[in-house]
């Protein structure tokens, strides 16, 4: 814990075309989305399944290396659903064939993703909300239909939701019906998620210095300079009493019992007073 609290600089994996605003110190540094890159061809089975799509273009699904199967029957629920849809659909399957199953899609054990979301049939990514993933699409402009499962993905896609270029579904409440509805939502023209897509993506490859460079300039600042103490708050040094202002606030709890102790007594003191008076003029 004292490592972490002593760093002389921090990089922090997201970006405020992401993330939520808020205040930060000066040795913090973000660098979300460093990992992407402009599309690199698709290898030729691959790039011939885009170019078939034609018009309607291609529905891109995949839930990481994590969990890249979710058992059968969730698995029949998405090929159900795929198959309603005039869009080619490339998923990144690793169970075992669905038994409904549209001719309109095709199962890969392994895609290029990155490549595959740069392209320009791609029309709607089908993702678990992974970090990688959410700031690749940000990258190439392709809207999200979020499917969160574990640790911050939820979170994640909460935040896409807020820019207004993703929907979230809830997988244990997922029926043919639902995720049908949800996609062809997405996918409608006359709806704001790829404008908002292309708007957000626009701002957020607006920057001077590409997340990647951003990195390695710091890191080599750091170690020109040995460190880079003048950046860093000294408040982790301070006891965890006196960080939370516990010190501060007893002072001033003190302060106040004293203030209403003294006042007791006084008010106090002074019916008695005017206690004693009115019994001696009864006398």
């Amino acid at each position: 814990m004292s490592l972490m609290q002593g760093a002389d600089l921090w990089l922090i994996r997201t970006d405020f075309t992401f993330d939520f605003p808020r205040p930060t110190m000066p040795n913090v540094v973000y660098i979300g989305g460093f990992q992407c890159k402009p599309a690199s061809p698709l290898p030729v089975d691959l790039e011939e399944f885009m170019q078939s799509s034609g018009e309607h273009g291609v529905i891109i699904m995949t839930l990481g290396t994590l969990l890249s199967d979710l058992g059968p029957n969730v698995s029949e629920i998405f090929a159900a659903a795929f198959a309603n849809f005039p869009q080619k659909v490339l998923w990144r399957h690793t169970g075992p064939r669905p038994a409904t199953l549209g001719n309109n899609t095709m199962l890969v054990k392994w895609l290029p993703q990155n490549d595959i979301l740069g392209h320009p049939k791609t029309r709607l990514f089908v993702t678990h909300g992974g970090t990688n993933g959410i700031f690749e699409a940000l990258f190439h402009s392709v809207p999200i239909l979020g499917i969160p499962l574990i640790f911050d993905q939820y979170d994640n896609l909460m935040r896409m939701e807020a820019h207004g270029v993703a929907e979230i579904i809830d997988i244990t409440a997922m029926d043919v019906k639902s995720l049908t509805n949800s996609l062809r939502n997405i996918l409608d023209p006359t709806k704001p998620y790829k404008q908002n897509m292309i708007k957000l993506s626009q701002i957020y490859r607006d920057q001077p210095i590409k997340p990647m460079d951003k990195a390695i300039f710091w890191i080599e600042f750091v170690m020109r300079h040995k460190g880079a103490a003048h950046l860093r708050t000294e408040s982790y040094k301070l006891p965890w009493y006196a960080y939370h202002c516990l010190d501060a606030m007893a002072v001033i709890v003190a302060v106040a019992l004293l203030i209403f102790a003294f006042t007791w007594a006084s008010c106090r003191c002074l019916f008695r007073c005017l206690t004693r008076i009115k019994k001696s003029k009864t006398e």
